[in-house]
């Protein structure tokens, strides 16, 4: 039987760290749940823009703090928000503070896209938080290459003494990080273009993609398919990196969510991250694991 696993993410939007607390404790005490995740933004991506957000890895240390099981991370960082060596050590630290539940989850972050002139797509709200946060926005392509060295800079963080790194983009002169995490924290990568793609192919554990209604199973089906290729031209078994789909889900509509669930593991993917939105009804990780979890664990 294929393992399945199961997560919940908080997106820490209009939402106060005691009720974002209360889930994640709450969760921490029911094995059906595996994992908890953040969200990486500074301002809101949808509705009023004054609405409160909490900052990713700052909360993500105080909940490592206040949690015992759950392994943990962010869904997924951007890459644009901070330096590459500066991030390595903020997720040492965060490591540390769990006792080596960290999940490194990491994204290209916010880059310029191509106009578009049908007036269908809307604005770009990556647009308006890095203005607000004055963060440069450089092209797709810059923001992979980007990336490709935060991974290579992490996992030499992570696993040498010291070291020097001369990259396009970036410039380390005698690195030294300490403590390392006990053991590598697992990488994650989020998104869902070819490049991306190739990128989880070459370095990832897991790879992870948004779900319905943002994408389709069908297209999710694609995408993997793509990953699949990308696998066999580097020659890596792509059995090793474990699909993870993120699935809003809807508190009237258990037996929707269950379909869809049950749809997901259907097109490969075993990990299933089940997001909530705020505000959070009272045993919100319960109703998760007696209403989703289970139920979907019974029919497998």
């Amino acid at each position: 039987m294929v393992d399945i696993r199961f997560g919940v993410k908080t997106t820490p939007m209009r939402v106060g760290y005691d009720d974002i607390l209360r889930v994640w404790e709450e969760a921490d005490s029911l094995p059906e749940i595996a994992d908890a995740w953040l969200w990486d933004h500074l301002l809101p991506l949808a509705g009023p823009p004054n609405g409160p957000v909490l900052e990713g890895w700052t909360l993500l240390a105080a909940l490592a703090a206040r949690t015992h099981r759950l392994r943990l991370g962010l869904l997924v960082t951007s890459n644009r928000i901070r330096e590459p060596a500066v991030l390595g050590k903020i997720a040492s630290t965060v490591d540390a503070i769990s006792g080596g539940r960290l999940i490194m989850g990491l994204g290209v972050g916010g880059t310029r896209q191509p106009a578009d002139t049908s007036g269908i797509a809307g604005p770009n709200p990556a647009e308006a938080e890095y203005a607000a946060y004055g963060l440069p926005m450089v092209s797709p392509g810059e923001g992979l290459a980007r990336l490709a060295e935060t991974i290579e800079i992490l996992e030499r963080m992570w696993s040498e003494a010291e070291f020097d790194f001369h990259g396009r983009y970036y410039t380390l002169y005698g690195n030294r990080n300490e403590p390392k995490p006990a053991t590598r924290p697992p990488l994650l990568i989020g998104g869902w273009g070819d490049r991306t793609l190739r990128l989880a192919a070459a370095h990832a554990d897991l790879w992870n993609i948004p779900g319905p209604p943002h994408n389709s199973v069908e297209f999710l089906i694609e995408r993997s398919a793509v990953l699949d290729g990308h696998c066999a031209t580097l020659g890596r078994n792509p059995q090793e990196i474990t699909r993870s789909v993120q699935y809003i889900v809807d508190y009237d509509d258990p037996a929707g969510a269950r379909g869809t669930v049950l749809d997901l593991i259907g097109a490969g993917f075993t990990h299933i991250v089940l997001s909530l939105r705020a505000p959070y009804p009272d045993k919100a990780a319960t109703w998760l694991a007696e209403n989703v979890v289970t139920p979907v664990h019974d029919r497998l």
